[in-house]
């Protein structure tokens, strides 16, 4: 976020006192002087007095994060033209502080979900037991590294510092998984070279990127790259949920890999429209995200066709999904980003408790686990809607969610 303000001066006559006119921008969250100072306008003999804005004076201009639209969903925090009263300043910078620290929180059930199944593939690598772990796909492993790496983009552009810590703990760890796959010899070698050096790339671009340390043209490559990667896996990951329903192809990842690659090279040369650019340049962020929506479905598909699998799924990891997931609904919500907030619900709602719900109805956990996650879920949704509510000094969460669906 750039720490600066803009405003335009304009005269109307020599002496006549200007206008100071405040752009919507960026603006930075230390306290600015409090002291006035004066400014010379066109070489004129009068100054125009100005009292420089502290904290609180920018408070009382009523600007807030506004909500982020689907299309400008990567734009970091645009400032809503609206006024809109605070109730207390206070609470809305505790909250503003506090859902952050939420996101930040995520890394523990997450890292937790993971950390079994790398500690199960170690033992069976050091047993010699390479077979145990072809029951792992590399290739789905894959397609979650590629999204994690989309959204580590999406949240270091925005200066999402807490978001940007969960992605990248979900790139290492599932690189990990990755690498005791190519030990077992259960991914192709040349496959695991190429990711490492995906992997190792992406790391480096995105922190570079996220200090401002980056030349845009190399982000832009970037950017274009996980646009193409992610809109060609989406549709191919969706068509092979249902083989062999349907026949296996590769035909849906070919087409998107050329329609991407026509969207990307036609906006490069300015033959799209504004707005036709803007979704170009959102499509790497939803495509990630619509590919962690895609993997409850196909998770509810299998448990539909082979009822008897659903023994198999770990409550508690499923707890651990929920929670996860759930713990970055506030924050999304509270900065009114609609793309964040889609996935972070759907996966809260829909892999994590979905799935609980399943095991429930097949008597894989008890009614007294069923009853606190049900009541827990619930009353952490309505906390966060209520208390968002509050802190916006609206009077109806309705509005909250109209905002964040339809923009101001």
């Amino acid at each position: 976020m750039a720490d600066s303000l803009f405003f335009t001066l304009t005269a109307k006559a020599p002496n006549d006192r200007s206008s100071l006119i405040f752009r919507n921008c960026p603006f930075p969250s230390r306290l600015l002087p409090s002291k006035s100072f004066s400014l010379q306008l066109n070489g004129s003999k009068n100054k125009l007095n100005v009292l420089a804005l502290s904290q609180f004076s920018f408070l009382s201009l009523h600007r807030r994060v506004g909500p982020i639209r689907a299309l400008e969903s990567d734009v970091p925090h645009p400032f809503q033209k609206d006024s809109v009263n605070f109730k207390s300043t206070k609470s809305y910078d505790e909250w503003d502080s506090l859902t952050a620290k939420f996101s930040g929180v995520a890394n523990i059930p997450f890292l937790l979900l993971q950390l079994p199944q790398i500690i199960l593939n170690a033992r069976n690598l050091l047993a010699g037991n390479k077979t145990a772990l072809l029951a792992v796909p590399w290739l789905g492993m894959f397609t979650g590294l590629l999204g994690n790496l989309s959204l580590l983009s999406y949240f270091a552009k925005k200066k999402e510092k807490e978001a940007v810590v969960v992605q990248t703990l979900g790139v290492v760890s599932i690189y990990v998984v990755i690498t005791q796959l190519a030990m077992a010899e259960a991914m192709p070698l040349l496959y695991f070279v190429a990711t490492s050096v995906v992997v190792g790339a992406g790391l480096i671009l995105n922190f570079l990127n996220y200090y401002g340390m980056l030349n845009t043209t190399i982000w832009q490559f970037w950017e274009d790259f996980t646009t193409v990667g992610g809109l060609s896996v989406l549709p191919q990951i969706m068509w092979s949920t249902f083989v062999p329903y349907i026949p296996n192809s590769i035909l849906p990842g070919a087409i998107a890999f050329v329609i991407a690659v026509a969207a990307v090279t036609m906006a490069h040369m300015g033959k799209l429209s504004e707005k036709g650019v803007k979704f170009v340049g959102a499509i790497s962020g939803w495509t990630a995200t619509l590919l962690f929506m895609w993997m409850p479905v196909s998770q509810m598909w299998t448990n539909f066709l082979n009822p008897d699998n659903i023994k198999g799924l770990s409550a508690f990891s499923m707890l651990l999904a929920m929670i996860g997931n759930g713990l970055m609904i506030p924050r999304a919500l509270f900065i009114r980003d609609f793309m964040w907030f889609t996935g972070s619900t759907w996966a809260t709602l829909f892999y994590g408790y979905g799935n609980i719900v399943c095991l429930y109805f097949f008597n894989s956990i008890s009614r007294e686990f069923f009853f606190i996650a049900t009541v827990g879920l619930i009353s952490w949704l309505g906390m966060a809607l209520w208390r968002d509510t509050v802190v916006y000094g609206y009077d109806s969460p309705i509005r909250t969610l109209k905002e964040l669906v339809f923009g101001s």
